[in-house]
């Protein structure tokens, strides 16, 4: 490759989409849901699976508590105060669903509105 080609490569418009903060969100989200989605599909055999997703969706939703707990958080306090709590909502029923004491369903659904909330706002705005 020549001097010329090389400059031509390293200037060229970058082919990776830029991300913005509620897409990176939006992305984090999807990943997570998809494990959760196909781990559950699995059965009994897939209970290591499931045990990795939940914790990474509760990696994700404590990242998200301790981000609206932060005083210097933007959103408006009503909206902080439900992230919160769906946060300790997951990381409860996370609990039951390890002991086999309740279904994965209730963590994919609020995963899932929560994405359509951060897809809706990225389209307003």
């Amino acid at each position: 490759m020549n001097a010329l080609n090389m400059a031509q490569t390293a200037y060229a418009a970058s082919q990776t989409p830029i991300r913005t903060p509620r897409g990176t969100e939006y992305e984090a989200f999807a990943r997570i849901t998809h494990h959760l989605k196909t781990s559950d599909t699995k059965g009994r055999t897939g209970f290591t699976a499931l045990a990795q997703a939940i914790h990474q969706n509760r990696q994700l939703w404590t990242m998200l508590a301790a981000d609206v707990a932060d005083e210097a958080n933007g959103l408006p306090q009503d909206l902080r105060a439900r992230i919160f709590y769906l946060a300790e909502f997951t990381n409860h029923h996370s609990h039951l669903v390890l002991n086999r004491e309740a279904g994965i369903e209730p963590l994919i659904e609020i995963n899932t509105a929560i994405m359509r909330g951060l897809r809706t706002r990225a389209a307003a705005a």
